[in-house]
C-alpha cells in the first residue's frame, strides 16, 4: 500500500507513530504538508502537485489536519478523494467535526445524549437564551476552539452575561452549555477505529480548573468502559461518518453524554496511558478497508 499522511510536521508524535506502524507492516509512506500541496481542477480531471512533482499512485490518505488549516487541508483531502484515493476520514466528515454546533445538532438528531446547549446571535435575546438553558454554572465555548482553548466556566448569571458580551464584541461564534457537575472535572477519551473502541482513558482536570485536556495540564489514567459508554462512542463516530475518531464522553446521572467528536485525535496521550498500539490499529483498519 502507498500511504499519504497529511501533516504539517513530520516530528509530531502522532505522525511519527503512524509512519512507523505503516512501515513496520511493509507499506510505503509519505508525509505531506497540506499547505505545500497545490491542485488543478478541470473538466478533464484532477491533479495534485507537491514541490514541483505530481502526486499519484496513492492508495490511502490519512488526514492529520490542525484546526488552523481546516479550510485548505480539507480542500487538499477532497482533491485526493476526487482522484479516487481512499480516506478513513472524508473531508466533509472532518468539516462536520470541526463545527461544534453542527456536530451537536447531528448527534442530537441521532438520539445521542449530550449536555444541553444553546446558541444565539442577537444581544437582545441573551437573557431568554440563558433561561432556555437553566441556572448556572454555564460553560461558554468558542465554536472553533480546540484543546480546551476558548472555554470559560461562568458560575453566576452576571458572569455568563459578561462573557457572552465579550465574545460577541470579538464577533466570535460560541455555544453555551450546561455544566455537568457530577462529572467532577473528568471526561473519557474513547479512541474509535472502524467499529471498535481500541483504547480509552479518563482525563482529570488539575485542581482549580474544570478542563480535563492533557494540553491544559490534565492527567490521564486507564478506565474500563461500560457497555453504554462503548456503544455511545461508536454511535457518535458513526453519526459523524468518521472511521477514526476521538470521542469525548462525560459520565452523568443520566448516562454517558457526548462532549465532542475529534477528527484528528492525538495518539501520544492515549498510547502512553493505556499501552495500546493505536497507530497499528489505524493501519490495520485502512488495510481492511482497501482489501
Amino acid at each position: 500500500m502507498k500511504l499519504a499522511i497529511l501533516s504539517r510536521n513530520t516530528r509530531l508524535y502522532s505522525t511519527m507513530r503512524l509512519v512507523a506502524a505503516a512501515r513496520a507492516r511493509g507499506h510505503r509512506v509519505r508525509v505531506l504538508d497540506p499547505l505545500r500541496c497545490y491542485m488543478r481542477i478541470a473538466r478533464d480531471g484532477f491533479a495534485l502537485h507537491y514541490g514541483g512533482r505530481e502526486l499519484k499512485g496513492f492508495d490511502c490518505v490519512i488526514p492529520r489536519i490542525g484546526a488552523s488549516v481546516t479550510f485548505y487541508g480539507t480542500a487538499v483531502l477532497r482533491q485526493f478523494e476526487m482522484m479516487g484515493v481512499y480516506t478513513p476520514n472524508p473531508s466533509d466528515a472532518v468539516l462536520r467535526a470541526r463545527d461544534k454546533l453542527r456536530s451537536l445538532q447531528i448527534l442530537a438528531k441521532r438520539g445521542l445524549g449530550l449536555p444541553a446547549t444553546v446558541f444565539g446571535d442577537n444581544p437582545d435575546d441573551t437573557a431568554d437564551l440563558l433561561n432556555m438553558l437553566g441556572p448556572p454554572p454555564h460553560v461558554i465555548k468558542l465554536n472553533e476552539g480546540a484543546q480546551g482553548s476558548g472555554v470559560v466556566l461562568a458560575e453566576k448569571p452576571a458572569a455568563s452575561q459578561s462573557v457572552i458580551e465579550a465574545f460577541r464584541g470579538l464577533y466570535a461564534n460560541f455555544l453555551v452549555q450546561e455544566f455537568v457537575r457530577e462529572a467532577n472535572g473528568r471526561d473519557i477519551r474513547c479512541f474509535v477505529v472502524g467499529d471498535r473502541v481500541v483504547a480509552a482513558m479518563q482525563r482529570e482536570a488539575v485542581p482549580g480548573d474544570f478542563r480535563s485536556n492533557l494540553h491544559r495540564g490534565g492527567t490521564g489514567s486507564r478506565v474500563t468502559l461500560s457497555a453504554a459508554e462503548r456503544r455511545t462512542a461508536l454511535r457518535a463516530a458513526r453519526a459523524m461518518e468518521l472511521g477514526i475518531a476521538g470521542v469525548d464522553l462525560l459520565r452523568s446521572a443520566r448516562g454517558p453524554l457526548v462532549l465532542e467528536v475529534n477528527a484528528s485525535p492525538g495518539l501520544e496521550g492515549i498510547e502512553t496511558v493505556t499501552g495500546v498500539d493505536v497507530a497499528a490499529a489505524v493501519i490495520r483498519h485502512v488495510e481492511a478497508a482497501l482489501a
